[in-house]
């Protein structure tokens, strides 16, 4: 059962796979923060995916996110969420992500509880529709 005060966590090295410069966003080798964002995503759903029913997951769909400090390569990152609101299908988190320095990131992260076999009939659907 979902309850409030669940918590996630999740950790990544920072390679050239997932720098600014690959990703994208940026031209520098240091975390990007796409990256950072899909961390805190990986924190979130695998904290409650063990208390949904069998076919039920949960898709992200709203990340204020401060991404105040630089992660070198070399360097690790590791992202805590904790589940802080839960409104029907709606599930809030607050997160924090942390390298050995100290504070990198944090803000919030809602994520709502989808049935699987629905969603990926709606997704498909509007695949046909192009």
């Amino acid at each position: 059962m979902l309850e409030t005060g669940i918590r996630g966590r999740a950790s990544c090295p920072v390679t050239q796979n997932n720098t600014a410069a690959a990703m994208g966003s940026g031209a520098l080798p240091v975390l990007a923060t796409p990256a950072v964002a899909a961390l805190v995503e990986e924190a979130a759903w695998k904290s409650v995916q063990p208390f949904l029913a069998q076919g039920q997951g949960t898709v992200g769909t709203l990340l204020r996110l401060n991404h105040t400090a630089a992660t070198p390569l070399g360097g690790a990152v590791t992202a805590e969420t904790e589940l802080t609101a839960i409104d029907r299908r709606r599930l809030v988190f607050r997160f924090t992500v942390r390298d050995a320095a100290g504070p990198v990131a944090d803000g919030e992260h809602e994520r709502f509880v989808v049935d699987t076999g629905k969603f990926l009939a709606k997704a498909a659907a509007r695949g046909k529709a192009e």
